[in-house]
């Protein structure tokens, strides 16, 4: 369930308070007094059995006394009343409550948890929502609800904020009061036993009140829906998290605070990363990230410019942005030139810009105008320290005297507080983003940059790959089986790098050896320098105990050798088993890198993919990025550049560049292993040496487990559903239908060159001569859990790009409930059945995932559409509010009944 009678919590048109209190100090009183005094103006009913009236309202002794039943109940009672509550108010229609009292299993409390499930089965027959239990409330602009025990009414205003913490909460309203911030929505979720984040995301992605969204996370639930709604959200306006329990004593006490499982903190990184989301660190990074997105328009890259009239504060927020990760722009010849003019001959003439103590307001202007021009530079960051030789505050009319429209580049910071003060009330006026210090600017900038790049993470094309990638999944699966009957969770050398040639990884061959005599039998085959590793099941990293010996040059030494490992590792090791040895010849790349790639299972968000700088010294060197499984190879060409050691790969000075695109492949392929077996617990390929000839697997090591059912439930993104793959004849014409992948925008793209215009127009009701990025991306990169479009291709075509001859698509809401479709034939390929089979298979696919009711407008001049809706048995009616538009509908539950307009 998602966003199913959510309406009822933030607009209800009646609302009853049970528990309510004549006490002010009591959480009952509280809410009396906050609920009444926001000026909601529809019914308020008060409950409670030992009042005949609160402050002159007349109160009702039982939920069955009500007058009429609440569109929203709010529940204040002790936890042993509540199911009992839910029940009865299901029962005379209420469709959503805010269960304010806590007891209900925090802290793994198993009689509170019988409660929690005992409200969840009263609320189920009538599709009850509720918010909570524990929780503080929650707060609505629109219909003037304040259904909290907060201290403090919050300003109306176009932010959401969103926490699992009361007191959080309470917080952020005492210090967004003082700094005159408003809200649409505040929402305390609490235990989160029904409507949690997911649900939030899904309700308020569609709230045209709400600017952006704030978010306090603790855990999450239900990982696939989260991440469903968040990716939909980021899309349409920006959302800001804060993760708390960031190190593992904080992850406990999150736990212990709210029941919510918290995963590792670089997970929930990887996952709102890919969801578009921008994370900060701190909670008053929440207003500034949203108030510096609100006034600046997106930036292209983390070039920054800064101008100021103290080198001193120039010096600082350099470091600042350099420790952030940012870069200094380098000036254009041009920009150069034109401040030479301006500016006295003692400028620094570079980046930062120190245009001099004894700045005018004029200078300020003039060096801010020619600076903003620079091409190099993504944003410009103006400084200033107060002097006796200037005015502060003029020098800020000044810059917002020449920045009449918005300033899409400008951010500034005035340091100090008298002068500093008045300046910013007038920056504030002219929508001018503005900081009280250099390191919070660079701040600021900082979380533009992030924000672009996470929105690009969305919007990214993958190249279509060359490489025709087909895993042996039948060798894969004999060796897990043949593991796990073995009761080893540990798979050998020669098993796990068996496992990555299955799926194409380019591996050392090793080979295996009972004892120090077949060591020296096998490096005399080898007829090359060899490396001897030891062989068992209890030591996964051999080099910590003596367990690796490379560059064995004879066989005599790799014999010699393993003996002497034998002695060191029983020392080192003693109880450890030993199974042999495995012996590899050495492969010699003199400039490859040694990477690690690597795999791990989170609880929560499944698969996660790492890529780093590897070796020995690994955990040491500490650099390292984690994304979500699944990954294509734009995806995992943004993982590898969050790395330092992606800047050694590019090439630098006369070193060439490795061979980026076959470690991007690796990482797909790696990614396709975790997504295709659930088994697969972890996994870490180090090193992994990669250079201009491409990569290669030195050694390897896999965790295995026993699994059941459907490998990819446990992923938080939905993968790409192969299953839905297949070969099919119309007509005598052989074609392949399938699902859309990210890797077939360019196919896209021709398949609309081949549409004519008027087949556009009925497609997107308007004329529209190309597809730009973020349409392309929208259409090409779904999530499967909530979308589906399959594309019909010609089975004859050759090379990498398929030949698209028709598309049709879907997009289900949150609640799996209603889907909308679209269809589009080439239009050089009507009249052969292809619309009428699309058709029909979209209609079989959403019957399949439980959707109930399937529709579309279809403009009335489309003779051909509303033709094959009428004869698939699709309901017409004419759109109230446009008589141009036929919305068809079809019911999934009923047989088909043709209906005429």
């Amino acid at each position: 369930m998602s966003t199913r009678n959510l309406g009822y919590v933030f607009k209800p048109h009646s609302i009853a308070l049970i528990g309510a209190s004549d006490k002010p100090a009591s959480v009952g009183g509280v809410l009396t007094r906050n609920l009444t005094a926001a000026g909601f103006d529809g019914p308020i009913s008060l409950v409670t059995p030992t009042h005949a009236s609160i402050g002159g309202i007349a109160t009702y002794r039982d939920v069955a006394s009500l007058p009429q039943a609440p569109d929203l109940a709010v529940i204040a009672t002790p936890p042993a009343t509540v199911p009992g509550l839910i029940a009865d108010l299901g029962q005379r229609g209420t469709k959503a409550a805010v269960v304010i009292t806590a007891g209900f299993g925090e802290g793994d409390d198993a009689a509170g948890a019988r409660l929690r499930q005992a409200m969840l089965t009263a609320a189920k027959p009538y599709l009850l929502r509720i918010v909570g239990p524990n929780c503080l409330g929650i707060i609505a602009a629109e219909r003037r609800v304040d259904a909290t025990f907060a201290h403090i009414a919050a300003p109306h205003g176009d932010l959401a904020f969103v926490a699992q913490s009361g007191a959080i909460i309470t917080a952020m309203l005492d210090w967004a009061a003082a700094h005159g911030i408003g809200f649409s929505h505040v929402v305390s979720l609490g235990d989160m036993t029904d409507v949690d984040f997911g649900d939030m995301l899904d309700y308020l992605a569609n709230d045209t009140r709400t600017r952006a969204i704030l978010l306090y996370i603790e855990g999450v639930t239900a990982p696939r829906k989260f991440m469903s709604a968040a990716r939909i959200a980021a899309r349409t306006k920006p959302v800001i998290v804060v993760k708390a329990g960031r190190r593992s004593e904080g992850a406990r006490a999150a736990r212990s605070h709210t029941g919510a499982l918290a995963g590792s903190d670089a997970v929930y990184d990887a996952a709102f990363r890919r969801a578009g989301m921008l994370r900060v660190y701190e909670l008053d990074e929440l207003f500034d990230a949203a108030e510096t997105l609100a006034l600046c328009d997106p930036i292209a890259g983390d070039r920054l410019a800064v101008l100021s009239n103290g080198g001193g504060l120039a010096v600082m927020a350099t470091d600042s942005l350099v420790e952030a990760g940012g870069r200094l722009a380098e000036l254009k010849a041009e920009t150069i030139a034109a401040l030479d003019r301006v500016l006295p001959h003692t400028w620094s003439h570079g980046n930062p810009i120190d245009i001099i103590g004894d700045a005018s307001p004029e200078r300020y202007r003039e060096a801010v105008a020619i600076a903003r021009r620079d091409g190099n530079a993504d944003a410009l960051l103006v400084l200033n320290a107060p002097t006796a030789l200037a005015s502060p505050v003029e020098a800020a009319r000044a810059l917002a005297a020449g920045s009449p429209i918005r300033p899409r580049n400008l951010l500034t910071s005035w340091v100090g507080e008298r002068t500093a003060d008045e300046a910013r009330r007038v920056f504030a006026a002219a929508r001018i983003p503005t900081y009280a210090t250099p390191s919070e600017a660079v701040r600021g900038f900082m979380h533009l940059v992030r924000h672009h790049r996470s929105q690009q993470l969305l919007l990214q094309v993958p190249p279509a790959t060359s490489e025709d990638f087909a895993p042996d999944r039948d060798h894969v699966r004999r060796i897990i089986d043949t593991v796990l009957a073995e009761r080893r969770q540990w798979l050998s050398a020669a098993e796990s790098k068996a496992v990555l040639s299955a799926y194409g990884i380019p591996v050392a061959a090793a080979q295996t050896a009972r004892d120090p005599e077949e060591v020296g039998v096998i490096a005399r085959a080898l007829g090359g320098p060899c490396a001897v590793k030891i062989l068992s099941p209890d030591i996964t990293h051999k080099s910590d105990v003596g367990g690796v010996a490379l560059d064995l040059s004879t066989p005599e030494a790799a014999s010699a050798e393993a003996e002497s490992m034998l002695a060191r590792v029983r020392r080192a090791a003693p109880k450890a088993r030993i199974e042999g040895f495995t012996v590899e010849l050495m492969v010699s790349r003199r400039n490859a890198y040694e990477l690690i790639v690597g795999m791990t299972d989170d609880a929560q968000f499944g698969p996660a993919i790492l890529f780093g700088h590897g070796g020995t010294a690994a955990e040491i060197i500490d650099d390292k990025a984690l994304a979500l499984a699944p990954l294509n190879l734009a995806l995992a060409q943004a993982l590898m550049a969050r790395t330092r050691i992606y800047r050694l790969l590019q090439g630098y000075r006369n070193e060439p560049a490795a061979a980026l695109d076959a470690i991007a492949m690796a990482l797909v392929k790696l990614s396709q292993l975790a997504v295709d077996f659930a088994e697969v617990a972890e996994l870490d390929i180090n090193p992994l040496l990669a250079d201009t000839d491409g990569v290669i697997a030195l050694d390897a090591r896999m965790r295995v487990q026993p699994a059941t059912g459907d490998p990819t439930a446990r992923l938080a993104i939905r993968p790409y559903p192969d299953a839905l793959v297949e070969r099919v004849v119309l007509r005598a014409h052989a074609y392949q239908l399938r699902p859309i992948r990210p890797e077939d925008a360019a196919a896209i793209v021709d398949f609309f060159h081949h549409l004519e215009s008027e087949d556009v127009r009925m497609r997107f009701f308007a004329p529209l001569a190309e597809l730009n990025t973020a349409l392309l991306a929208r259409l090409t990169q779904l999530d499967y859990d909530r979308e589906m479009a399959l594309l019909l291709c010609d089975a004859a075509g050759e090379g990498p790009q398929p030949e698209i001859v028709g598309v049709v698509r879907l997009a289900a809401d949150p609640d799996n409930d209603q889907a909308e479709f679209a269809i589009t034939v080439r239009s050089d390929q009507k009249g052969h059945g292809i619309g009428h089979f699309l058709m029909e298979r979209i209609i079989a696919y959403a019957r399949s995932r439980g959707i109930r009711t399937l529709c579309g407008d279809v403009l009335r001049e489309n003779r051909l559409m509303i033709e094959l809706c009428r004869d698939l048995g699709f309901t017409l009616t004419v759109l109230p509010e446009d008589a141009e538009i036929l919305r068809v509908t079809f019911d999934l539950t009923a047989a088909r009944v043709p209906t005429p307009v």
